[in-house]
């Protein structure tokens, strides 16, 4: 991050929990207004959510699993990553979460947050709506393809494709 960029990010910390939310919401009905039932995008609550990320927070191991973006004490922007334990897993880790509010896109807050939790030595998946082409050409860019898993989205009749990004083959130096 250069000194220029108005942002800066951290890992998630309880006073985050409250902006986290409202920018979470945000960023959902900003981004997925069509494609997920306008009821299901204004019935999110604020607090509810903020109390969703407080336990999220609280029960996370790993300090830096939730990174936000802050300008001034306002969160713009989020990104989350999970380690996967599972014997069917395609990748070590999930990127389960990746927002930046609409006034940010294109100012480099998005390459910013996705840079500080990729990790070339480890190979990584996320799902995306199938129907969201511009977040599937974001992931393009940092190594992420389609591998061909489909399911359905939880809160509405969407379909979600899922992407890889295998680990780099070039060693570190």
């Amino acid at each position: 991050m250069t000194s220029d960029r108005p942002w800066h990010i951290t890992p998630l910390r309880a006073e985050h929990c409250l902006g986290l939310a409202e920018c979470h919401i945000g960023c959902w009905r900003e981004a997925y207004r069509g494609l997920v039932p306008d009821h299901v995008l204004d019935a999110f609550d604020v607090d509810r959510r903020a109390e969703q990320w407080e336990r999220i927070r609280a029960a996370t191991r790993a300090p830096d699993a939730v990174l936000v973006a802050l300008v001034d004490a306002v969160v713009v922007g989020f990104t989350g990553i999970r380690a996967i334990d599972e014997p069917t897993a395609v990748a070590e880790r999930e990127l389960n979460a990746m927002y930046v509010r609409a006034a940010w896109y294109g100012t480099g807050l998005a390459h910013d947050l996705i840079r500080e939790v990729l990790d070339a030595r480890r190979n990584t998946s996320l799902w995306v709506f199938e129907e969201n082409p511009r977040a599937q050409a974001f992931y393009r860019k940092y190594g992420f393809e389609l591998d061909g898993g489909r399911r359905a989205e939880r809160f509405s009749p969407s379909i979600e494709v899922r992407m890889l990004r295998p680990t780099d083959p070039t060693p570190a130096r």
